[in-house]
């Protein structure tokens, strides 16, 4: 099965461009940085770009760019465990309320209708008020906001597949429910899946952005761009290179998988210019 590249949309190109920098820039934090990025240095405080400093150090001597690096890979390492657990579980939950219905469906999208009034922060709050204000505490949070959304495409999708003949063929034969789920609705709705999957991608990196400029996220001495960007506001005036570093690549990657997402949504939805070849 190949993809045909040549018709895939400008927002694709441009976002798979943006995404691939941005992922291999951070899967290579892994294994090689400039400098060490919490090794301070005094006497190299606000030291502008340079071809030693790309994006100059902090107000601790820190190399700017080892540390974008780094607080991309401990970004995009959360927002992808986030949005795996919450298709996954999101998947599920719709699953079973578009196929069972009744008092099964309505229970769960009363729930789900319920988790998605909460307001991102404050339940990021009542989680680090009931356990404790570290990773997985957010990953925690994040998760639970995530799920609504893969809830409602499942059940969507569930209700328009449920009734369809090939289905109604394997009751005959004596289908489970998870196999009618997971072998015969659910790839029929991975493109709706896949995008928005996609598009889960930078909102999660832009909410944990926000989280850890709060103080609710990442914490020192991991770096995370949020973090970064508090971190370097109050010097803006006399060092702007410190939070145009982090600004400039969550915008980046935000931007990225946004215009993927938006790109794949399209292509899957407009079949002159998607083609599996």
């Amino acid at each position: 099965m190949k993809l045909n590249f040549a018709r895939f949309n400008l927002e694709i190109k441009i976002g798979a461009i943006l995404g691939l920098f941005i992922v291999l820039m951070s899967l290579l934090s892994f294994f090689w940085v400039p400098h060490d990025y919490n090794q301070m240095n005094h006497e190299n405080r606000f030291a502008k770009p340079s071809a030693k400093h790309l994006l100059g150090t902090d107000n601790f001597g820190r190399d700017n760019f080892s540390r974008i690096m780094a607080g991309g890979r401990n970004s995009l390492f959360l927002a992808v465990c986030t949005v795996i657990a919450a298709a996954a579980a999101g998947s599920l939950l719709g699953g079973l309320a578009g196929y069972l219905g009744g008092i099964t469906e309505s229970i769960i999208m009363r729930i789900i209708d319920t988790l998605n009034s909460f307001p991102g922060i404050l339940l990021a709050l009542l989680f680090i008020a009931v356990m404790d204000n570290n990773q997985f505490t957010l990953f925690f949070a994040l998760f639970i906001l995530f799920i609504p959304s893969y809830t409602r495409i499942m059940r969507t999708g569930t209700i328009q597949y449920k009734n369809a003949l090939f289905i109604q063929a394997e009751k005959i034969l004596g289908a489970g429910f998870f196999r009618i789920i997971f072998i015969h609705i659910l790839p029929n709705l991975l493109p709706s899946l896949l995008s928005a999957s996609v598009l889960g991608l930078s909102n999660a990196i832009l909410a944990e952005a926000s989280m850890s400029y709060l103080g609710l996220g990442i914490q020192p001495p991991e770096p995370s761009w949020g973090r970064m960007l508090y971190e370097s506001q109050t010097y803006f005036f006399s060092s702007p290179w410190g939070a145009a570093a982090p600004g400039l690549f969550i915008m980046l990657t935000v931007t990225a998988f946004h215009l993927l997402g938006e790109g794949l949504r399209r292509s899957f939805t407009d079949k002159g210019k998607w083609s599996v070849i």
